[in-house]
């Protein structure tokens, strides 16, 4: 059962809801799944050999990064970001919809230059054949998610921005045609 937001912007349960979530929702269920699997296989070796795989903590805080940036992403397409709410949810419907607008057009506008700042750092990480610490693979195996992800939370974003513009319209169609009645 999921809270009710007092964001202006549809909800996920709505028919505005983008139907490729299925993707996020599907690669957290993945994602978690990995990192039980590794955990569990970790402990037993542990208990029964007194001895560890020493690639399982890389991997796995690769993975919670990854599982961080999918539900972020999953998290704008929602509309379920962290805001404060006693600013976005005082004031009249416009003051509250131009403060979702904004929000919606902050967020793309930090994840897209995330994106750029960090593709340079996968450029870096291959054109000095940089390795991890722990098991010596090519650093940008793990560095290359996260220009991807942040163009995914970009995406979530500007799409969560021209929802809320087609929200807006909805409403002041539906506003005059009250007053006009």
């Amino acid at each position: 059962m999921s809270e009710p937001s007092h964001s202006p912007a549809p909800q996920a349960e709505g028919p505005e809801q983008p139907h490729a979530l299925r993707i996020e929702d599907w690669l957290t269920v993945i994602i978690m799944a990995l990192l039980a699997l590794i955990t569990f296989a970790n402990v037993l070796v542990r208990y029964f050999t007194d001895a560890s795989f020493a690639w399982t903590e890389e991997i796995s805080i690769f993975l919670m990064i990854l599982l961080a940036m999918v539900a972020g992403s999953a998290a704008v397409a929602r509309d379920q970001h962290i805001r404060i709410e006693f600013l976005t949810s005082r004031g009249t419907a416009a003051r509250k919809q131009l403060l979702a607008r904004m929000g919606s057009a902050s967020v793309a506008l930090l994840f897209a230059l995330i994106a750029a700042l960090s593709a340079r750092v996968v450029w870096d990480d291959w054109r000095y054949e940089e390795t991890s610490p722990g098991i010596g693979v090519p650093q940008w195996w793990y560095s290359m998610w996260l220009p991807i992800c942040s163009l995914a939370i970009t995406a979530r974003a500007i799409g969560l921005f021209r929802r809320q513009g087609r929200l807006a319209q909805f409403e002041a169609v539906a506003t005059d045609e009250q007053e006009s009645a």
